[in-house]
């Protein structure tokens, strides 16, 4: 039975109609067919750097082992979070965790929203358990160290309410392994002790704060971007948005709009098809919803439910060099019609070895206090047969969330 709710709750004194304020879109996972194979193309070929493993054979039998395939899955990272995208052995994730097999195509590891503080976490948990949502999860992750709870969507993605994630600095290395040596399943009780003591626990325990995962890099550094000389023609300086295909848009809307709070910048409709766009803050959006039936039209992977996966390169140079630099690796490279992606002017799609359409683009429309993005016919228009050497500035170009550190 679904109990009633309170009509407002304070969050950091303020009033709101949800215990949270999502703040962003924070990181984002897919699960593969095998993660090796996916290293390569993440790591290799976009520059993610990978911050930790998970090594997933401690939670099978010797026999069941040799059943589930692949066992290890890894944390990567563009920035100093400890990660903002994972890939893990999807065979091994549905054996461990049997996710419902109504949702086949679903290979969304999580969609992960960071809200404001640890109350936040520990009382929307109680707020989706109120509503009667089905959730995956709740507690803290490790590697990571960001406390979290995890409701399903209505049509089995995984999302992911979170506070506080692991910073890596200037060393590059991540936590060691021997700090993680408390696992959380439930949200803990407030008000919780600090990130700062719990190193210093460690430390005093003999814990060698040296002795965590760095990853050096695996090209040559040869390619001068922005001054920089980096391994690739560019730089990977922020995540999302998220594109998904749902079963029923207007089911699955109420989901993201009314249970989390996103808000509804704009609604396309497409040669019939309703596509949703929704934002966590100034950005056009950070998650777009489709309808299934548009994946075959646009000759997408039929095995996911992942329209693409948005990774913002740092200038529009720099996507136009990623494009050559991809192709020329082997890569394959799409353009898909731009009326679909309102708020993103010029963009390409590489795809990845599990069939996963990763969106490579250079700015993302910004929306203001009042709330209205840029009227369509005011944008740019798009002709992706002839993308020009060099774009006008518009009004909000190089606004936004902006990439903290030097490139590499």
């Amino acid at each position: 039975m679904v109990e009633p709710l309170p009509a407002s709750y304070i969050v950091g004194g303020v009033r709101l109609p949800r215990p949270f304020r999502i703040r962003r879109l924070g990181h984002f996972g897919i699960n593969v067919n095998d993660p090796e194979v996916s290293r390569l193309f993440y790591e290799r070929l976009l520059g993610l750097r990978v911050s930790d493993r998970l090594d997933l054979s401690p939670r099978f039998t010797p026999e069941e082992r040799a059943q589930v395939g692949p066992l290890i899955g890894y944390f990567t990272r563009h920035g100093t979070e400890h990660h903002s995208f994972v890939f893990f052995p999807r065979r091994a994730l549905a054996a461990n965790y049997k996710y419902p097999n109504e949702f086949p195509e679903v290979t969304v590891n999580q969609i992960t929203w960071q809200v404001g503080s640890l109350r936040e976490v520990v009382d929307g948990f109680d707020y989706f358990k109120r509503l009667g949502l089905r959730i995956h999860r709740s507690g803290r992750d490790l590697p990571g160290s960001n406390w979290n709870v995890y409701p399903f969507d209505p049509d089995g993605h995984v999302n992911e309410l979170f506070y506080g994630i692991e910073q890596i600095g200037w060393q590059g290395l991540s936590k060691p392994l021997a700090m993680h040596d408390t696992r959380h399943t439930q949200p803990p009780p407030l008000p919780f002790r600090s990130e700062y003591s719990e190193v210093q626990a460690g430390v005093a325990k003999g814990v060698d704060p040296e002795s965590g995962w760095r990853q050096s890099e695996p090209l040559e550094e040869r390619h001068d971007v922005g001054g920089v000389l980096l391994g690739r023609p560019f730089k990977i300086v922020r995540v999302g948005p998220v594109r998904i295909f749902v079963r029923d848009v207007e089911a699955c809307l109420p989901f993201y709009r009314d249970t989390l709070g996103l808000m509804v910048t704009e609604e396309v409709v497409w040669k019939g098809h309703r596509c949703v766009y929704l934002r966590a803050n100034t950005e056009h959006h950070s998650i777009a919803l489709y309808p299934v039936g548009l994946r075959a039209e646009l000759g997408l992977h039929a095995g996911t439910t992942v329209f693409s996966l948005g990774m913002q390169l740092g200038d529009y140079q720099q996507l136009r060099d990623a494009i050559g630099f991809l192709r020329g690796e082997g890569v394959t490279v799409r353009y898909l019609p731009p009326e679909l992606f309102p708020g993103i002017g010029h963009c390409a799609f590489a795809i990845d070895p599990d069939g996963h359409a990763v969106q490579l683009y250079h700015a993302m429309e910004q929306v203001g206090w009042d709330g209205r993005p840029r009227p369509a016919a005011s944008r740019r228009p798009i002709d992706n047969d002839h993308w020009p050497d060099v774009i006008d500035a518009d009004t909000d170009t190089f606004l936004g969330e902006a990439y903290l550190g030097p490139w590499n």
